[in-house]
């Protein structure tokens, strides 16, 4: 099976290799939701200029989507939270990432595993194309929506993800 991924954006087009190897058990389970079709018409639903944009569980009313259960955090697999690099999103549980990921804009090193105090975050996956869409992307205006911060005003759009 392919490693390589599509997300088609109202933004344009941005291609991802994931690290089958690094990170088996995270990257299987990006590969699953893009086989089902997860991604399409969902948003980038945070983004913070400098940091990093996430999406993957919002539709553009902002109603978050079911998803599977929660995996194992892989965050302690060598990989680092580096500039175009993807990474599970997750709550302050290191287990509970589901299908919202983020692609760093940035090198941010304090989101990398260091102990089992500081879990960090699992990175799965590196933007081989279209890393200047994910920088417009992260210039987008943003407020607040609901009990959210850093939505954008205009709505960006992953009208689907592929695997070629």
């Amino acid at each position: 099976m392919s490693n390589i991924v599509l997300i088609k954006t109202n933004k344009g087009d941005i291609t991802i290799e994931l690290d089958l190897k690094n990170a088996p058990i995270t990257a299987d389970n990006f590969l699953k939701y893009v086989k089902d079709g997860f991604f399409d018409s969902t948003i980038f639903h945070r983004v913070i200029p400098d940091f990093m944009i996430q999406g993957g569980g919002f539709t553009v009313d902002m109603e978050q989507k079911e998803t599977r259960d929660s995996i194992k955090n892989e965050a302690n697999n060598g990989l680092k939270n580096l500039r175009g690099t993807l990474a599970m999103a997750r709550t302050n549980d290191p287990d509970s990432a589901t299908a919202q990921f983020f692609i760093n804009l940035k090198d941010n090193s304090f989101l990398d595993y260091t102990s089992r105090a500081n879990p960090g975050y699992a990175v799965f996956a590196k933007v081989t194309e279209g890393l200047d869409v994910v920088d417009a992307i992260s210039t987008v205006e943003t407020g607040r929506h609901g009990y959210h911060d850093d939505v954008p005003t205009e709505a960006v759009i992953i009208e689907s993800a592929t695997i070629v």
